[in-house]
């Protein structure tokens, strides 16, 4: 019997496209107006149901302004992550997070960081802080 859920790399990638559409306030309606789809289709590629061709993929990131390989940073450390997200309310709240006033500010200045080395020393700090005393 195949295993017909989603693979945690079409969940990753569509958790990418989430967020990078919502940090850009751009809707569901309106990325499907301008590719062709249907809201409904962009929802399935969000949670990873329906795969992205790389035909789409390319036409996504345009709309999006950011390069292909953006959808694909961090999958290394985020399968596990990814895995969770698929049908979690924890997206949800990520996305909640990401429509804030806070939210958005915090995601766009750390987008901002180009350093590697001190955007991993900005979540360790954020996560010390967030850490129950």
């Amino acid at each position: 019997m195949l295993d017909k859920s989603p693979h945690p790399i079409d969940i990753y990638v569509g958790m990418r496209l989430r967020m990078r559409r919502t940090l850009r306030r751009i809707s569901q309606e309106r990325l499907g107006e301008e590719l062709g789809v249907t809201f409904q289709q962009v929802q399935k590629y969000e949670k990873g149901t329906n795969r992205v061709s790389a035909s789409r993929l390319y036409e996504i990131a345009q709309i999006l302004e950011v390069p292909v390989s953006y959808f694909f940073d961090g999958a290394d450390e985020g399968f596990s992550i990814a895995a969770g997200f698929a049908e979690d309310e924890t997206s949800d709240e990520l996305i909640d997070f990401l429509r804030s006033g806070d939210g958005m500010r915090l995601a766009r200045s750390f987008q901002r960081i180009e350093n590697p080395a001190l955007k991993r020393s900005v979540v360790e700090h954020v996560e010390a802080l967030a850490t129950p005393a």
